[in-house]
């Protein structure tokens, strides 16, 4: 199955090329054969954030968008809230399972915020399309993103075919 991915890194201190977490993503998506349609570096503002995830979702055609940082307790980690603001339903399990296997590895992890969703992708004139994307924060740091990606990815071709109308 292609599934096509964008990666929204979520930070006022890192760009493009500095994103080491958002490239090694790129690496760890495209070894497993899947295609990474966008990569881009969004400040930690709700609005640029939500605005970066709809149009790599409406406009990019992402089945997945993984965002990367803003997920902790300090006041400008916002990324969960703007994923909430641009996606209607929620899928916790993702998020739980994320949080339970890094917990295994850092204590920390019980710290995150961490949501996913899925968002009911909109065409030009706004209208719901009958596609749905998935919108998974993903923490800041390279080594954490890894370990959400390891947490998570054997799951996601099972998700996206089930999306697209599919049975267990």
């Amino acid at each position: 199955m292609d599934i096509k991915f964008a990666i929204v890194t979520c930070s006022d201190t890192r760009t493009i090329e500095q994103d080491e977490a958002g490239s090694a993503l790129v690496g760890l998506i495209e070894g497993a054969g899947w295609h990474v349609v966008s990569h881009v570096v969004a400040c930690d503002d709700a609005r640029d954030i939500s605005d970066a995830i709809r149009a790599a979702t409406d406009e990019l055609g992402a089945d997945i968008v993984l965002t990367c940082g803003g997920t902790g307790l300090s006041a400008r980690d916002v990324t969960p809230e703007a994923t909430a603001v641009v996606c209607e339903r929620d899928v916790p399990g993702i998020a739980e399972a994320i949080r339970a296997y890094s917990l295994a590895k850092t204590r920390r992890a019980m710290l995150s915020r961490a949501r996913c969703m899925q968002r009911l992708v909109r065409g030009s004139d706004g209208s719901f399309t009958g596609r749905l994307a998935l919108v998974i924060n993903f923490p800041g740091s390279t080594k954490a993103a890894r370990e959400c990606w390891e947490a998570v990815s054997d799951q996601l071709e099972h998700a996206m075919k089930m999306a697209a109308g599919g049975g267990h």
